[in-house]
């Protein structure tokens, strides 16, 4: 089960109470105050993995309580603290505040910690409050509570490429023939539910290098309102560094115009926000080998007014995937080594 978004409500642990003792021991008639402090609370921590895929575990279990520190007692002995507990969620995981709305952390390589509630401050025993005026002091501190939170988790994957289209283009095909990933295909609409990963190889060992392709659930025009799967899975494309665009050119479609087809895919993802419109995009037209001339030679008229790449592919005859998947390799390569340029200088 894929499960890209969930709320978790969680509260670390509460100290422990100081301790009021007194040293009774025999031949030490004044052995005066003994109480130990409480254990601090258990703080409750999220760590990121890379063993884990989805929040299904959050999903179901919504709630989380990290130990409490131990009680002090006599003799001078501190209660021990609680352990903290420790939360999994996978690489791409972004926390967010969900009381206000705020960003807390980005999740974006394995083993990051942050700790999202502190335990409580364990109190002290009635050793602590001994004056020279006060030699038997009663007094001791209570433990402090422990932090309690509430949290919305989202799943972005990490991929640098995002295939997007109308649903039945042949995005889950193309996926298939340039990687090991295995969808689900079928010639219904909507047969992709939840996002597809794939990794894809290009060139030959000690030089090869791979990138990450996510296939994403088709969107129709109105997606933006709800139509259809609606743009509840534009969030796992934020992240990629190049869109490729799948247009179907052949009359199965149904659908007359390919143009038209791009312009609309391209207002949901500016409806959607967070600038996908404008990352860097390739135009696929897919099903060549069954393809319209008129809508092939339109649809490549188009891309080349917008002064984007432009590969003609049918992922079941095989004709054009190496050349696009090459393509598409270059082109990541190039923008991570932009990426990695912009880092050095920032």
């Amino acid at each position: 089960m894929f499960i890209d978004e969930a709320k978790i409500r969680v509260r670390a642990g509460d100290g422990g109470n100081g301790c009021m003792a007194f040293r009774r021991e025999k031949f030490v008639p004044r052995g005066g105050p003994s109480g130990g402090d409480g254990g601090h609370g258990g703080n409750i921590v999220l760590e990121s993995s890379e063993r884990h895929n989805t929040l299904v575990y959050f999903r179901f279990n919504p709630e989380h309580k990290a130990e409490r520190g131990e009680h002090g007692m006599g003799s001078n002995c501190t209660g021990r603290d609680g352990r903290d507990l420790v939360l999994r969620v996978p690489v791409g995981a972004v926390l967010f505040d969900d009381d206000t709305g705020e960003l807390v952390h980005d999740f974006t390589r394995p083993d990051e910690r942050i700790v999202i509630a502190r335990g409580g401050r364990g109190g002290r025993g009635n050793q602590h409050f001994a004056t020279p005026t006060h030699q038997a002091p009663r007094e001791h501190e209570l433990g402090r509570p422990g932090e309690e939170r509430r949290y919305r988790i989202e799943l972005r994957v990490l991929a640098d490429v995002g295939l997007v289209g109308y649903p039945n283009v042949g995005k889950s095909t193309l996926i298939s023939r340039i990687s090991a990933a295995r969808p689900k295909i079928a010639d219904y609409p909507f047969t992709t539910l939840e996002p597809n990963l794939g990794v894809v190889t290009v060139g030959e060992a000690p030089y090869e290098e791979s990138y990450v392709v996510a296939d994403i659930p088709g969107l129709i025009e109105g997606a933006h309102l709800g139509a259809g799967l609606g743009t509840q899975f534009l969030r796992h494309i934020e992240r990629t560094r190049i869109l490729v665009h799948l247009v179907d050119v052949s009359d199965a479609s149904g659908r007359p115009d390919p143009v038209e087809d791009f312009r609309v895919i391209l207002r949901e993802l500016a409806n959607f926000g967070h600038g996908l419109e404008g990352k860097p995009m390739m135009v696929v037209a897919s099903k060549a080998d069954v393809a319209s001339p008129e809508k092939l030679k339109r649809l490549e008229a188009m891309a080349k007014r917008r002064k984007l790449p432009f590969h003609a592919i049918s992922a079941v005859t095989g004709l054009g995937i190496d050349k696009l998947k090459y393509a598409i390799g270059e082109r990541v390569h190039e923008l991570r080594a932009e990426s990695a340029a912009e880092r050095a200088v920032g």
